[in-house]
Parts: C-alpha cells; sequence; structure tokens
C-alpha cells in the first residue's frame, strides 16, 4: 500500500500552535519567525482543504477539524520519538563486528581493542578473519584492510604506507610480495621461486624470526614485532602503495560507537 506523503514539517508546527494557542510562543519553541508559523499553518488548512484555527477577542481557537486530529496527531509523534530511540539504542550498542587479517590482528590491532575495552569494560568484540569479508552479510561495522586506499568506503590510513626489509637470507615470499627477487632480465626466463614463501605478513615475520631468510613487510607490523623483541630491523622503511586501511560504509561510519573506536584506533 502507497504511504500518503505526510507534510511532517508543517504538522510539527501546527502541534506547537495548537499547545500554545499563540503563533509567537509556537515561533520561540522551534526557533522560527511568527510569519513563518503563520506561512506553515496556511499551507497546511490549503492541504487539507479544512481552517485549523479561528481568531477570537480571547486570542487563538482551534477549530472542530483541528482538535479532531490532534490526540492522534500527538500519538503518532510519540511514536517517531519511540522510533528514534529504538535506533539510537541499536547504534548505541556495545557489540563491534570487526573484519581483519588475522596477522594484523595479533600484531597491531589485538593490544588496542584491549586498551579500549579497559576504559570500557562493557564492550565486547566479534573479530573475522579475513580482509574482503562482506559488510552486509557479516553484518561489520568495520574492517582493516591492506589496500591502496580506502576505495568506496569511508576509511582512514592507520599508519603511513611504508614497508621495510628485515632479516637476512633467501628471500621470504608472502601473499603481498609473492615475487621479491623481481622479474628475471632475460626475456622468457622464469622468476625463481623463494626457497620459502607463506600466507601472509605475519608468517613471512615468524619465518624471519626463525632465521629462514628475509622479507618485505608492513613497516606497522615489524614496528609491532621489534617492539616485542621477535625480529631486528637493519633496514630503513621505504615507500609503499598499500598502508592498513581502517574502513567501513558511510552508514556504519556515523555511528557514535564507531566513531568512538576509530578515534582510539587513530589516536596518535
Amino acid at each position: 500500500m502507497k504511504r500518503t506523503h505526510l507534510p511532517l514539517n508543517a504538522l510539527r508546527v501546527f502541534d506547537a500552535a495548537a499547545r500554545h494557542l499563540s503563533f509567537t510562543r509556537a515561533a520561540d519553541e522551534l526557533a522560527v519567525t511568527p510569519a513563518a508559523v503563520g506561512q506553515q499553518i496556511r499551507a497546511l488548512e490549503d492541504l487539507l482543504g479544512v481552517v485549523l484555527f479561528r481568531r477570537t477577542s480571547k486570542g487563538l481557537e482551534l477549530t472542530e477539524e483541528a482538535s479532531a486530529g490532534l490526540e492522534a496527531l500527538r500519538t503518532g509523534f510519540l511514536h517517531f520519538e519511540d522510533a528514534v530511540q529504538a535506533m539510537q539504542a541499536g547504534q548505541s550498542s556495545h557489540v563491534y563486528t570487526i573484519a581483519c587479517p588475522r596477522d594484523f590482528f595479533g600484531a597491531w590491532l589485538a593490544p588496542r581493542l584491549a586498551a579500549f575495552r579497559g576504559d570500557n569494560p562493557e564492550v565486547r568484540f566479534a573479530l573475522v578473519d579475513g580482509e574482503t569479508a562482506d559488510f552486509t552479510e557479516a553484518n561489520l561495522d568495520l574492517a582493516v584492510r591492506w589496500a591502496e586506499g580506502p576505495g568506496e568506503l569511508e576509511g582512514i590510513a592507520l599508519g603511513p604506507a611504508l614497508r621495510t626489509t628485515v632479516g637476512e637470507g633467501p628471500w621470504i615470499a608472502w601473499s603481498g610480495d609473492p615475487a621479491p627477487e623481481g622479474h628475471p632480465d632475460e626475456p622468457g626466463e622464469e622468476p625463481h621461486s623463494p626457497p620459502v614463501s607463506v600466507g601472509d605478513a605475519g608468517g613471512a615475520l615468524a619465518a624471519v624470526a626463525a632465521g629462514l631468510g628475509r622479507a618485505r613487510v608492513p613497516s606497522l607490523l615489524a614496528d609491532a614485532w621489534e617492539a616485542n623483541g621477535r625480529i631486528v630491523r637493519g633496514a630503513p622503511d621505504e615507500p609503499c602503495r598499500r598502508g592498513y586501511w581502517l574502513v567501513a560504509p558511510l552508514p556504519q561510519w556515523r555511528q557514535k560507537k564507531v566513531k568512538a573506536l576509530v578515534a582510539h584506533l587513530t589516536a596518535r
């Protein structure tokens, strides 16, 4: 069934004018001019085809037509308020569903979520593994992605787009750097396969820590591993096209709870 278009702003003005029986006091409540109130009332009367107020020697009075609809109108506004409060309650939920690469979660995100929960003990986290998890299907609030930017989503970088080389010996390949030795100089020659190949940057760092070779990894992860004493960095940072981005669709990005967590994670 097609819903009738409701002139909600004019109805709100009518409700205020009916409570005060004064365009001036209604205007004060609504922070508009009395002329604007009168204009909204006249427009509503034209739309409805009825007279809503009559002027008497004692001031404004409601007509029978206006009185007949006033109680239902005010009940409707109360329902609107209940609906808004229900939507805000959902927004203030303390459960966060976050998609994040497993290696980034362990090295960087987990301790920061722990610190956030220390300040907000009512908070709960549900972590989803993977960078490509669908926001709708997984009901995500946020995602961390190793990417060149936020793409079509709202987002903020969790650090500069830098990488560094750690370890010594043969190259270790991973999904973000599958051919660390580069392409061969001779046309038609196949690239040399590194002796160790792992699934992600965390695996590459673990291989470096075990003495299996060297790897180019995101500086953000290398910083965390070095701080824990698991590796020693011997090379400077270098620019990288990709970085870790915290992203979400605009509706999620605007949520109060998401804004609070984003502010915590991006505080320098």
